[in-house]
């Protein structure tokens, strides 16, 4: 890619309008420092004391954080929060990115999901990180949820280029990708064909038809070859990044971390390479912001094989920003582009 083709593409960037369905978890983090520490005079216990809240949206907020951060012209967002604190804190954030949140419900019934990261502010970056408190929704979403979220899309695609799907719920059935969600996801894709669908789950990519698959190494092959034990080496991750590309219908974008990405389609394959970096590294939110780097590229005319170029490019930001769930600039495309070539040179 030059340098113009990638100003080319990215200077499209304002006019994209992308939807975010998925679930929007809240990344809040309590900075503590170990010098005030207090013990509890009933317990005995350590009293850690907190001298920063800081918190952000994670998940498909992530996503969306990447989307803004790139400067897309629009930005949907369609989900849930519970009717609590965290859920304020998460729309606060989403607003302060210039999303609106009416198509994000607000379910009185539900949680907001959150990862509450306790950090050590004596020792830097994410070797500071503690053990993490997770709050998830356990229980199947309703059916009323389910509809409103469809009608949410429905209402949104006619006015928008792409639609990214984040299935970041473990949990069967109690994020918002349901099985209903997913099925009219597949039916919606074949009626508005001109709109890009993008896909990021990661338990169950396996059972998306007709939109592009972003799944990494293991996700493909445990979609593709269930109950396969053997070590993965590039024959069984090209067989497998074929399966899904057949069973979907549409591209599959397979990430291989610094080894950059396969891209899939009908008449094969080809190997997008990654960008190097030194130091130390964050993963926290690269897919993330690989997946915004992608989608954008797409709905701005980019060729699958570009548009894997520009992921990797934001990837390769976001993994170097330590604590934190990492966000990219059009500025610092060109200088990781530059990488990129001399570390094919």
């Amino acid at each position: 890619m030059t340098d113009e083709r990638l100003h080319e593409l990215t200077s499209r960037f304002p006019n994209c309008r992308i939807a975010v369905v998925g679930d929007y978890f809240l990344d809040k983090y309590l900075d503590f420092d170990p010098a005030f520490e207090e013990r509890s005079i009933e317990t005995g216990l350590a009293a850690h004391q907190v001298t920063r809240i800081r918190h952000s949206p994670g998940a498909a907020g992530s996503v969306v954080g990447n989307l803004t951060s790139l400067g897309a012209g629009e930005v949907v967002v369609i989900g849930f929060t519970g009717d609590d604190g965290e859920g304020y804190d998460l729309r606060k954030d989403l607003a302060a990115m210039g999303c609106s949140d009416e198509m994000l419900l607000r379910l009185p019934d539900r949680y907001t999901p959150t990862y509450l990261k306790p950090c050590d502010r004596s020792i830097g970056g994410i070797a500071g990180e503690r053990d993490r408190f997770d709050t998830k929704n356990r229980e199947m979403l309703s059916a009323e949820a389910e509809r409103a979220i469809i009608e949410c899309l429905r209402r949104a695609l006619p006015n928008v280029d792409a639609v990214i799907i984040a299935d970041q719920a473990d949990e069967e059935n109690c994020g918002v990708v349901t099985d209903t969600v997913r099925d009219a996801l597949a039916k919606l894709a074949v009626e508005h064909s001109q709109v890009i669908f993008w896909v990021d789950s990661r338990r169950r990519i396996g059972r998306f038809r007709n939109m592009i698959l972003k799944p990494n190494a293991l996700e493909a092959v445990a979609a593709a070859m269930p109950g396969f034990d053997e070590p993965i080496d590039d024959v069984v991750i090209l067989e497998a990044g074929s399966t899904l590309a057949e069973l979907t219908g549409k591209p599959v974008f397979l990430t291989r971390s610094e080894h950059g990405i396969i891209v899939f389609n009908g008449s094969g394959s080809i190997r997008v390479p990654g960008v190097r970096v030194e130091g130390s590294i964050d993963p926290t939110g690269a897919g993330d912001s690989a997946t915004a780097g992608a989608v954008l590229a797409l709905a701005s005319g980019a060729a699958n094989y570009e548009a894997a170029i520009v992921a990797n490019l934001v990837g390769s930001i976001t993994v170097q920003q330590l604590g934190t769930t990492g966000r990219a600039t059009v500025d610092q495309l060109p200088g990781r582009l530059d990488l990129l070539r001399n570390g094919l040179a």
